[in-house]
């Protein structure tokens, strides 16, 4: 009997034709490719990759004078991983981008079942709208748009503006269940300002008669200025994790679980002269500088990173992260989702 010791072994002539038989009837033997989808740890074809913010800004503001945000729709330069080019994704499971608005523009109103987060990095006095709520983004605040809700963005301010998009496509692409929708004109009416939605949902609280229709969270805007707060507090009174220093998890206020349900949210400080002990853990890990320098060990390769730089942990690769000074790192991965099907770990290393 042939082992998986011996899988690189040529198929005997009887076997070949066997194989040649039932594949006519779209039947393949398992045990010519189970080493290779059952394996002994995770096997993925990403690579960890910084993108720097110097060199994608200039570009950024060249696809500016090229499309419109209009004609575009979104303009947007998407992050692919080296080890997936042509997939339009940062992960398997995951899609990164940097948007562009410029002064006076706006991206019209659409829907789609995708779920999406906005994580600002440059700008301030544009706006998101999402499902007739308005909310004026500033740097390192975190903005969710929940699966089918109508949305649109605007730059009422002088200045370009920019954010960091992640979204769950490559996992509703997974389960065949795409939908998206234009709305009517460029804009959707609005009726409350986000400050609403904070003061409902932001202070611990929550409407008495409010009822979830969604398993993402009702806060959709997480000011940075709240969160640099709390970690700031962290680090003068709270315990230092030897992996993260002092890290957050946005949450969805109502219920305590995950902010977005496909996506975890995450926000850490690094103290200054950090130096963290080994880390990885199944779920692809994408970093987004907000404020500080320093460096993260992954691979055998050394990623520098400095503000607005983007840069990627792919599945269970041991990694480390240093800081030069006080840094702030806003991270999301699909955490939630491998948790749901009961398939994530973690290890210090």
């Amino acid at each position: 009997m042939e082992t998986l010791s011996q899988k690189h072994e040529t198929p005997s002539p009887e076997r070949q034709n066997f194989y040649r038989k039932i594949s006519g009837a779209n039947v393949t033997p398992l045990w010519e490719v189970l080493h290779s989808v059952i394996t002994a740890q995770p096997n993925t074809p990403c690579v960890p990759y910084l993108w720097k913010w110097q060199q994608m800004r200039p570009w950024l503001l060249e696809a500016g004078s090229l499309i419109t945000a209009q004609e575009a729709e979104r303009r947007v330069l998407v992050l692919e991983n080296p080890g997936l080019r042509g997939k339009t994704r940062i992960t398997h499971s995951l899609y990164a981008g940097l948007q562009l608005i410029m002064p006076g523009e706006i991206a019209p109103v659409h829907r789609h079942s995708q779920s999406a987060l906005r994580f600002i990095m440059e700008g301030e006095g544009a706006y998101t709208a999402v499902s007739g709520e308005k909310v004026t983004m500033n740097v390192g605040d975190f903005v969710i748009t929940p699966s089918w809700t109508f949305h649109d963005h605007g730059n009422t301010s002088g200045k370009p503006m920019v954010w960091l998009d992640g979204l769950d496509l490559p996992i509703v692409e997974l389960l065949d269940a795409q939908f998206m929708e234009k709305g009517e004109g460029q804009a959707q009416q609005t009726s409350r300002q986000a400050t609403t939605n904070l003061a409902r949902f932001g202070n611990t609280m929550k409407p008495v008669e409010y009822k979830a229709r969604s398993r993402t969270s009702p806060l959709f805007w997480y000011p940075y200025e709240r969160t640099r707060d709390a970690l700031e507090t962290l680090k003068r009174h709270g315990e230092m994790h030897p992996c993260w220093g002092h890290k957050l998890q946005y949450t969805n206020p109502v219920t305590g679980d995950w902010a977005i349900p496909t996506i975890g949210t995450f926000m850490q400080l690094l103290p200054a002269g950090f130096s963290g002990a080994g880390y990885r853990s199944t779920d692809s890990t994408v970093y987004s500088v907000v404020e500080g320098q320093g460096r993260c060990r992954i691979a055998g390769q050394v990623l520098e990173f400095g503000p607005k730089d983007v840069f990627i942990c792919p599945s269970w690769m041991p990694y480390s992260l240093e800081a030069s000074e006080d840094t702030v790192l806003f991270s999301y991965s699909d955490r939630p989702v491998q948790q749901a099907l009961d398939l994530w770990r973690e290890a210090i290393t």
